[in-house]
Formats: structure tokens, C-alpha cells, sequence
């Protein structure tokens, strides 16, 4: 009986011991499984999980946009008193419903498209209607005297009298973000007396975009090769500053750490941002990282310096020391256009003091990406920016001889968000979540089971194999002794 227990037990230390290999053996066996997926169906190539994503997006996304109405208009054009602002949104837009235009799959693999771009309004997701009238900075004649200089502000006081223009305008919703005749742009004869936050927008693109196919390099897919058939920006004279880096954001290649930087260029602002890892996520059953925009990345050079290139005035900004704040005029055409976070979040207190009605807030203000590490697809993102027009006082132009200093005036701020939809989820659970946790947790049970079984049993067969010497040892004295 005894030599049947330890039998047994030494069988039970050999399936330990080969359990305990197996899923050894298993971790590099899954990762091969795993990197031969990702290559296979991470590239943007036709019939890829990736190239369905790229080409249209599956989930909706939409633009949400909050205008700022001003409260006391007479009293900042006459007086010279702090602006007093009220936000009012959302007015909400489904953008992204149409698909990449594909020009050409290229030899140095990558793929060149363009993205067309339209916005459809969703009443059910807005605060009101599109007709709905907002008391807003008239653009054309506070940008005007930071536009052409000030030899010619006595023509455009004149003009603006004509026009029987004022610094602040009533207009609808619709007018202020997608375009009206201004009556001050038709007077002067321009060529497109149009004029609107986001004008011309429907039917448009923002340039060609070249890729990375991913199909050479996985480590290089949707990583952005050219824009505007230029691998580099002409807008800040500056090698650093002039760099495309990174992706559109929409993907990532695959693997990533929560060590690294995200970086991805938007042609909205003209420049390329980092995001900084902050935190696992878990969104509908799907293991995510969430990388936000962190202060540093529109820091003044005091705290960036690597920021040095972006300030172009150096007048307006204090010698460069304010930060949280873009000038993107460079790339507008001379038009005072600054770039912020919602509400001046992270902007220096004298950008923020200068306006009543900031409100900043990390939850809501922020821009962040949750990113399936995996596979480097972004599942949700929230992109949010505010849009500025700054202004200052003109001593021969009339609406504008009270105004005291240079205001970053808040126009509009949006929320550019996506999010991945049950449908999708569950396809993506279905081929990468599921199959990879199922491997996971193989592994680590055979480990578990196989390091229990092995020291149990060899303890057990050690005391065993002891209790047996003693025994034998006490039977064959007792045997002598008996002689």
C-alpha cells in the first residue's frame, strides 16, 4: 500500500512538472499567435479587421459645439469692461460618415486618400436649433486691425462706419459656424465675402493624406509618411516644430507601452501634440489605455522649452511666457486665430482673469484617446479645443479706441467624440479579446495547477519516502533483537 501512495505521488510530481512546462511553453507560443494575428490583420490592407475600421468608421462620431454668447457687449466696446461670457451648447453634428477617397496604394507602402468632410445636425442631441441667435464678436472687423497694419486703420475705421459694423454681432447658430455674407467683407470687395468659424467645410478635405500600410513594417502602420505631398510643415520656419509625427490619431501601432508617447498631427491646429499615458480602462469588456494631452504640450517655453517655435508674437504673449495657448494665424491667412483647451484649461491666469465666464474643468476639458494596447486601435476619443480671436486696441478705429489691452476672446469650443458601438465591440471581443484572455488564462492555470501539484506531491513523497526509511529501519532492529 505504502509503494502505491508513493507511486502515486511521483505521478503527481511528473504531471506537475509537465503541466508547469506546458504552459511555459504556452507564453512563447501565444505571443507568436498573437504578433501573427496582429501582423495579418493590423495592416491597412483590403480585407484586413484594420482596413475595414480605416476606411469608414463603424461608429458614428460627432462634433459638439458650445459658442460663447456675450452678456455685455456696450459695456466692452464703450467702456472697455471685462467680458462677461456665457456658453451655450451643445449644438451637435455627425461628421465622419463618409468614406476615405483612396487615390493610390504606392510602392513605398503606403496608401494616399483624402478624407471628405460634412456635418449633419442632430436636433435630438442639441440644446436648440441652428436658427437660434447668439450675440457673438463680429470676426471681420476685430480681426481687421491685426490683419493689415496700422498705417491703414483710418481706411478701415472708415469702412467699418460704412458698414455700419459694431464689435459684436447677432447671429444664428447655422451663420456663425458654417458661413454668412459679412457685409464689411463684400463692401471691401473681397473675392469671398463668406466668412464662418468652420468655412467651407462640407465637400472639402483637409489635403492628401500618405500612410503607412503597415504591410513592410507593422511597427509603421498608419503612420503618416506625407500631408499635402510634403513630409514636413511650412508654417513655423523650425525643423522640430515643421514635423509630422506620429498618426491621425484614429490608430496607433500596435504593442504599445503605457511608457510611451502618443503623437498625431491634426491639421486643425497646424502642428503635431503628444499624448502621456494616464491609466487603464475598461470599455465595454475591452482592456483600454487611456493617453491624455498633458499641460506641457501648449506650455509657454518657460516650461517647455521645446515650444519655442510656436510663438510667432512676441508682443501679445508676454515675450513667450504665456502658455496653454496656440497662435495658428500663421496657417489662417495672417487672421488672429488662437488654439486652447476648452475654457483656458491649463492656460496662464491672465489669459483666464481676462474673461468672466472660464470654467475649467480636467473632466470635461480635457482631450484624451482610449487605446486597445493590443492592437493600437483608439476605441474612444474625445477631442476638444477652443477656438480664440484675439484683438486689441486701435486708436483711429472707433470700436476699438476703448479697448484696453490684447483679449483672447473665446469664440466656440468643441468635442469631436467617437466611440465604439456594441456591434463592433463585440466583433473585436469576439476575434482578439476572448481568444487572447482564453490563452491567458490557460497559461496561467497550467502554471497555477502545475507548481501546486509538483510541490505538493514532492513534499509529500519526500515525508513519505522518510516515514517509509523509519519504519523499515525500525522493523529490521526489531527483527535483530528478536534473534
Amino acid at each position: 500500500m505504502c509503494c502505491n501512495k508513493i507511486c502515486l505521488l511521483r505521478t503527481g510530481v511528473v504531471v506537475g512538472a509537465v503541466m508547469l512546462i506546458l504552459g511555459g511553453i504556452l507564453i512563447p507560443i501565444g505571443d507568436k499567435i498573437i504578433q501573427d494575428f496582429i501582423n495579418k490583420e493590423d495592416v491597412i490592407a483590403d480585407g484586413t479587421l484594420a482596413y475595414e475600421n480605416w476606411i469608414q468608421t463603424a461608429s458614428p462620431v460627432y462634433r459638439q459645439f458650445w459658442l460663447f454668447n456675450v452678456k455685455n457687449p456696450s459695456e466692452i466696446m464703450n467702456l472697455g469692461a471685462k467680458p462677461v461670457l456665457e456658453q451655450k451648447g451643445p449644438y451637435t453634428y455627425r461628421i465622419r460618415q463618409l468614406p476615405k477617397s483612396i487615390i493610390a496604394v504606392n510602392a513605398n507602402h503606403t496608401i494616399s486618400y483624402l478624407q471628405p468632410r460634412s456635418a449633419i445636425f442632430q436636433p435630438n442631441m442639441s440644446v436648440g436649433l441652428e436658427t437660434d441667435i447668439i450675440t457673438a464678436l463680429n470676426f471681420a472687423a476685430a480681426a481687421a486691425p491685426s490683419i493689415y497694419p496700422p498705417i491703414t486703420h483710418g481706411f478701415i475705421n472708415l469702412l467699418l462706419k460704412r458698414a455700419k459694423a459694431s464689435l459684436f454681432q447677432n447671429r444664428t447658430v447655422l451663420e456663425l459656424l458654417w458661413g454668412y455674407e459679412d457685409p464689411i467683407l463684400k463692401m471691401a470687395f473681397s473675392k469671398d465675402p463668406i466668412t464662418g468659424l468652420f468655412y467651407p467645410y462640407n465637400e472639402t478635405t483637409d489635403g492628401i493624406y500618405n500612410v503607412y500600410t503597415g504591410t513592410d513594417d507593422i511597427n509603421k502602420v498608419a503612420v503618416i509618411d506625407r500631408w499635402m505631398n510634403k513630409t514636413k510643415l511650412t508654417f513655423w520656419n523650425d525643423p522640430y516644430c515643421d514635423m509630422i509625427n506620429g498618426t491621425d490619431a484614429s490608430s496607433f501601432p500596435p504593442f504599445l507601452h503605457d511608457k510611451e508617447k502618443l503623437y498625431f498631427f491634426s491639421s486643425d491646429i497646424c502642428r503635431s501634440l503628444f499624448a502621456e499615458y494616464e491609466r487603464k480602462g475598461n470599455l465595454q469588456g475591452i482592456a483600454v489605455h487611456r493617453f491624455v494631452i498633458p499641460p506641457k504640450a501648449l506650455a509657454s517655453t518657460i516650461v517647455n522649452p521645446d515650444n519655442h517655435c510656436y510663438c510667432k508674437d512676441m508682443t501679445v504673449s508676454q515675450n513667450c511666457t504665456f502658455g496653454g495657448i496656440l497662435d495658428i494665424s500663421i496657417c489662417q491667412e495672417k487672421k488672429p486665430i488662437y488654439i486652447s483647451l476648452p475654457h483656458f484649461l491649463y492656460a496662464s491666469d491672465e489669459i483666464m482673469n481676462a474673461i468672466d465666464g472660464m470654467h475649467p474643468n480636467k473632466e470635461e476639458h480635457e482631450t484624451f484617446l482610449d487605446v486597445e494596447p493590443v492592437t493600437g486601435f483608439t476605441l474612444q476619443v474625445a477631442k476638444r479645443l477652443q477656438i480664440n480671436l484675439m484683438f486689441k486696441p486701435s486708436k483711429k478705429i472707433k470700436i476699438l479706441k476703448n479697448i484696453k489691452k490684447p483679449i483672447f476672446f473665446p469664440l466656440v469650443w468643441l468635442n469631436e467624440t467617437g466611440t465604439i458601438d456594441d456591434e463592433t465591440a463585440e466583433m473585436f471581443r469576439g476575434s482578439l479579446t476572448i481568444p487572447v484572455t482564453a490563452l491567458g488564462v490557460i497559461q496561467l492555470t497550467l502554471i497555477c495547477i502545475g507548481s501546486l501539484l509538483f510541490l505538493l506531491c514532492l513534499i509529500a513523497l519526500c515525508c513519505t519516502s522518510k516515514v517509509s526509511r523509519k519504519y523499515s529501519y525500525i522493523t529490521v532492529t526489531s527483527m535483530r533483537l528478536k534473534l
